[in-house]
């Protein structure tokens, strides 16, 4: 006879990740925090390429931005 209860059984699936503002890493209202950390990346990188978007978009990136901070919700 085998035992079955020695194996794994399937792997619960982990949570899915939100995209929320940071409350503790923010600058104006968390929302490069927020991307940064959703993304796995440094947040000081994702506020300097949002500058960079900002500057050779002409500022459409700032409405971008306003959206974010509108519709992401806190964390």
């Amino acid at each position: 006879m085998t035992n079955y209860d020695s194996y794994p059984g399937p792997h619960q699936p982990a949570a899915p990740r939100r995209l929320t503002r940071r409350e503790d890493d923010k600058v104006i209202a968390g929302v490069c925090s927020g991307i940064a950390a959703h993304v796995g990346m440094d947040a000081t990188v994702v506020r300097l390429l949002m500058v960079a978007a900002i500057v050779f978009t002409g500022g459409a990136a700032l409405l971008l931005y306003l959206a974010g901070w509108w519709l992401m919700p806190r964390g």
